[in-house]
Order: C-alpha cells, then structure tokens, then sequence
C-alpha cells in the first residue's frame, strides 16, 4: 500500500513477533533502520513481516548448494505460517488483501552464482482495507483433512471475522479463534503450543503431525493433500490429450526450474486445492521473488524507462511487446521484484529439452504452417525488436540465455538489468554489439530472407522513429535518477550525452533505416565473426 495509506491506518492491529533464531545481526538491524522511517505501531506487523522474508534470505546464503537452500527456506516459510493470517499485506501486489499462508512447499532458490534470491507463493484474501477490515480467522492445517475429504467447508466460514464458527465433523468440532484486535497477546492464540494441543483433540495421525513438525519437511514433494474429483481427472487428462505442455525435470542445480514451467493457471488449481483458505470466495495466489545482498535501484530505473518507452509505443500504435515487471526497493541491498509467469529462461528450455530453440517452438505450439506457430513466432518477433531496442538505447550488457526468458506464448523477456548505460561487468569489458540477436533467434523468426525477419527490422524502425520522438520523457527519467546517485550506470560524466546520440535525432527517416540495418547486422555479424573464428581455430590451429 501507499505510504498515505499505511499513514492513515486502523490503530489496532495483530502483533507479528519473530521467534526464530536471530540472523547476522547488521543485516536485520539495517533492515530495522531501512523500516523504521515509518514508526507506527498499528504497522509492526507489516515491517516484522517484512523483515522476516529478508532475514530467512540472509540466511539461506550461508548454505553450500540450491539444494539444501531451498530446503532451509521450505522449513522457514512453515515457521512463518504459524503466524498468519495477521494484518500484512504483499507490498507488491496491485489490490488490498491480507496474507493468510505461504504454501510452505511452494518456495524455490532462484539460480544466481553467490546470492540466494528465493520466490514465494502467497495466498492472500482480498479484502475492502487491510487497515481497517477485520483478519481472516486462523484455520488450522489440520483440520483439513476432515472437513475437505467429506465436503468443501461451510461457505459460513466467510462469516464475519469476529465470530466464532464452528461446524461439527468427524474428527470434532472445526472452530476458529476470535480476532483479538486491540489484544498485545494476539499471537498467542497462533501459537504453536495452541496447535498441538488442536492435534491431539483430532485422531493424531502421522499424517497430521508431519505437517507441522518443521524438520520432518526434507521431501520436495507437496505435503499438502489433494482433493480431486473424478470428472476433474477426466477434464485434466482430456486436455494433456490435446496438447501436451513438455514439462520440466527436477534440477537440482536450478530447483526453480521445474516451479517456473508449471503454468501459473495450474499452480493456483492445485494450491488453492490443498489449502484451508482455498473455499474462499476472496482467495488468491501471488508471487514474488525476494532478493537479498542486492541493489536494486537500476533495476527500477530500467523498469522506469521500460514503463515509459511501453506507453509511448502504445501512443504511437507500434505493435512492440515488452513486459517490465515491478521493482520494490526496501533498502541499498535489498527489495522485491514482481515474477514473470508462465515463463523459463532460455538456459533451462535448452538444458531440459535437449533442442534448438526453432526445435522447441515446434514441439511447444505446432508446425510452421499453424495458427499456434504462427502466433507464437509473431509474439517472439514482436518481443524481440522490442528488446532489441531496449537493450541499445539503455546499452544492457552482460545478456546470456540465463537472464532472458521464453513465456508460453513465444515472447522473449529480458531480465536482471544489472549493467546498463555507463556500467558493465569487469571481466567483460564492452560488449561490442548493440543487442544479442543469435542465429537461433533467426531461425525462429524464419532466416534472414523471410517476411519476419524483415517486420523485425520495420517493427525496430518503427519503433525508433517513435521513441525519438518522445525523448525528452525517457531522458527525464533518467536525469531525475541521476541527481546525486552513486550508482555504477552513472560512472563518468556523459551517460546523459551518450543516450540522447543513441536517439539520433539528427537523422531522416531514411537514415535511420540505414542504422538499423547496421545495427542488425553488427549484431549478426558478432554471431558470423565467432562462427568463422572458431572455424579458423579448428582448421588452421588459429586463435
């Protein structure tokens, strides 16, 4: 939510309080300090909560592989779980809810060489104001085996908050605590000793109990039970029959992998299926990925321009596809970022499928001449001359098949803007060409001589044309960021100079066609150059 609005907030609310072992101390006491701007009471949860999802990140790097990092982060996220629902909120999220439980067997480690990015899956249920509207009542994990395998529950238990529901079943009554909103000892009621005291009434199977004893969670398969019906295994296998998605292998050097395929779609079938709150009417799944050790202040200037650079396109009716996503930044080394659904970097499509990236647009949406194929090519075309375009105004370096993604639509999706404008990684030096544009790209789009490839450099032009003529807004943008930053992408003294040139305004329309087709061709060619170097190499002995 807006600062305004945290501001203006219902003085009452549940206190969220850490009980875990404490993480390297100047790393939350910065977090503190980073959160403490804003010092209300009523808004403790919410910076607990918060600090909570960066801390557990602090703690994962200290483990050797993905692995048992993402092991670590299941048991974390269990913990956490015993403290909701309470009044916080995903500050990411475009509509007000309060968080009512992390799936705990959802959470993944991202792939990234020293750091432990980790994305989270978060049910949340909507609601009016999460200042003033009252917490969702707790349903313990428990009691769903009982209430769920006879029935879906009592849609009475969206009665209001304050309540005490119960309903008789097998295994006992099913009843809830009331909302204690103006009680410090809130927590208490959520307390784990208050959980085993709820098993032990219900018939202890094993079953049950594995589901809160922390430690006993080292399997990566889903605890959670599910409840199908036998017309929805008819519906599921009916639809594979039609088209069979390719579905990925577990990876233990890439756990995230096998997370991110599954359709975004499916996942929230399947965990709203497993979970107490899932009857809801106003349930839903969100996502976000949490990174920590990292600055991410570039990272929402690209967004910034991204943003800008979609709307004027928009304006000027260039069908150009970007995707920016939405950066949260919390402190100098620490935020949140909005994932990508439905999409897996180009690294792992190829790791997994064995195929070249033509190959795989074949298997994933049909032959040449279909209406699937089809759409899927324009889509990567479309999104490829936007990105083109995006990484030569912006100059982004450092572009490798692990940070640009495929969604299930075709589009490419360029991610971790880490070096641009000024800035470029160390061991590099200076990427010569304007944007990554491989021979496999091509064949996609159908080789150099075919009517895409040919809208790929119209759709550039076009897009360019517009983009120049909007300049001063993107410049705007990047000269407010400037203003007393530190940061790496302003090293030197003509950043700004450097990108008003790449608008060429100079320039006729003819002319700047001529500069695409450069561009495009020195892109090219670094692939042409690399292939006739290594050909030397082998025959010749040449380096």
């Amino acid at each position: 939510g807006s600062m305004e609005t945290c501001v203006s907030a219902s003085d009452t609310c549940r206190r969220w309080s850490g009980t875990y072992e404490a993480p390297p101390l100047n790393f939350c006491s910065r977090m503190n300090s980073a959160l403490s701007v804003w010092q209300p009471e009523r808004l403790r949860p919410q910076r607990e909560f918060v600090k909570s999802l960066f801390c557990i990140g602090k703690r994962l790097v200290t483990l050797p592989t993905k692995e048992q990092k993402t092991q670590r982060l299941i048991s974390e996220l269990s913990l956490l779980n015993h403290k909701l629902p309470a009044r916080v909120w995903l500050p990411t999220a475009e509509r007000q809810h309060h968080v009512c439980r992390l799936p705990p067997t959802q959470g993944v480690v991202l792939n990234s060489k020293d750091k432990a990015p980790y994305i989270i899956y978060i049910e949340v249920l909507e609601c009016d104001s999460f200042e003033t509207s009252p917490i969702p009542i707790r349903i313990p994990e428990t009691r769903i085996h009982s209430s769920r395998s006879e029935e879906s529950l009592d849609s009475g238990a969206t009665a209001s908050a304050n309540s005490v529901i119960t309903s008789e079943h097998r295994a006992g009554s099913f009843s809830t605590v009331p909302n204690y909103d103006n009680d410090d000892e809130a927590w208490a009621t959520d307390d784990i000793g208050q959980l085993q005291v709820e098993m032990e009434a219900q018939t202890s199977s094993s079953d049950n109990i594995s589901q809160f004893s922390v430690d006993s969670i080292t399997s990566l398969e889903s605890k959670e039970p599910m409840f199908i019906a036998a017309g929805d295994i008819r519906r599921r296998l009916s639809e594979n029959l039609a088209h069979p998605p390719t579905s990925f292998k577990w990876d233990p050097e890439d756990p995230s992998a096998v997370a991110l395929k599954e359709p975004w779609e499916e996942k929230v079938r399947r965990i709203r299926e497993a979970s107490p709150y899932g009857h809801l009417p106003n349930w839903k799944l969100l996502s976000v990925i949490v990174k920590c050790g990292d600055d991410l202040r570039q990272e929402l200037l690209a967004y910034q321009v991204l943003k800008q650079l979609q709307s004027i396109w928009q304006q000027e009716r260039v069908p150009l596809w970007i995707k920016p996503y939405k950066i949260l930044v919390m402190s100098s080394d620490s935020g949140m970022i909005e994932p990508v659904l439905n999409a897996v970097s180009l690294h792992q499509v190829k790791k997994q499928s064995q195929l070249s990236l033509l190959d795989y647009f074949l298997q994933e949406h049909g032959s040449f001449t279909t209406e699937a194929f089809l759409t899927a090519q324009r889509n990567f075309v479309q999104s490829c001359a936007g990105y083109s375009l995006i990484c030569y105004l912006l100059q982004v370096k450092d572009r490798h098949n692990g940070n640009i993604l495929l969604d299930s639509e075709g589009h490419i999706i360029h991610i971790d803007f880490g070096f641009i404008l000024s800035s470029s990684p160390k061991n590099l030096g200076f990427e010569t060409s304007a944007f990554k544009l491989t021979s496999e790209f091509v064949d996609v789009m159908g080789g150099l001589d075919g009517d895409m490839f040919i809208y790929y450099k119209m759709l550039m032009l076009q897009g360019l044309i517009a983009a120049r003529k909007h300049m001063e807004k993107v410049l705007q943008i990047v000269e407010i960021m400037q203003q007393g930053s530190h940061l790496p992408c302003f090293h030197g003294s003509s950043t700004i100079r450097g990108l008003k040139e790449r608008f060429h305004m100079s320039l006729t329309e003819e002319q700047l066609q001529v500069l695409v087709e450069q561009l495009v061709d020195g892109s090219m060619r670094s692939i042409t150059t690399k292939l006739y170097d290594s050909f030397q190499y082998v025959t010749n002995g040449i380096m």
